[in-house]
């Protein structure tokens, strides 16, 4: 359950009255654990004392030093952390999208770029090793494109809720004006 500021202590009130315990008891417990790794401090708080993987995650995350859950706040942060070939791929998108399709912006969400109109998602463009990766945000959207994008020779990869495309080539303007367009009717009654 991401906060709008990334911030991990807006959990904490829920946390406290959740669980019965103040923060810094949950923190005096973990202090007792220094020498686990992530996943077995994961898991002593959510199966030992009944947390759910968001709550424990927060307090995980603070406990190890994270403050925040973002990492970045804007599409040149996001950017800059990326390898380069990729990022400028991805910066030819955003900017072409942007320019085609007014009111629409770019927002960091789980720490990757979307590009949002009027507070709704509508696709996201990451760049990982080796390869971009998309996501309209509706998967009604990406399997309505499903065959599109499986006959699409920039397409190297169509997965479950995402699709793969090189970094190193230019993305198709037609095909992300058309999952853009679609993200927008898909939301409309």
């Amino acid at each position: 359950m991401p906060t709008p500021t990334g911030d991990r202590t807006q959990h904490w009130p829920r946390i406290e009255a959740r669980y019965g315990r103040p923060m810094r008891d949950w923190f005096e417990l973990l202090a007792g654990r220094e020498d686990q790794r992530y996943p077995a401090l994961m898991a002593f708080l959510q199966e030992e004392h009944g947390f759910s993987r968001a709550h424990a995650n927060a307090v995980v995350q603070f406990h190890r030093g994270s403050t925040s859950s973002r990492r970045f706040a804007t599409l040149d942060e996001y950017l800059a952390a990326a390898e380069p070939v990729g990022a400028a791929t991805v910066r030819a998108a955003f900017d072409g999208l942007l320019a085609r399709h007014p009111g629409t912006t770019v927002e960091i969400a789980w720490n990757q770029p979307f590009l949002v109109r009027d507070g709704r998602r509508l696709l996201s463009l990451a760049v990982l090793d080796g390869h971009l990766l998309a996501a309209p945000w509706s998967v009604e959207v990406l399997d309505a494109f499903r065959t599109r994008l499986d006959a699409d020779p920039g397409v190297t990869k169509v997965l479950a809720k995402t699709f793969r495309l090189p970094s190193d080539r230019p993305i198709d303007p037609g095909l992300l004006d058309d999952l853009v367009e679609a993200a927008l009717a898909d939301g409309e009654d």
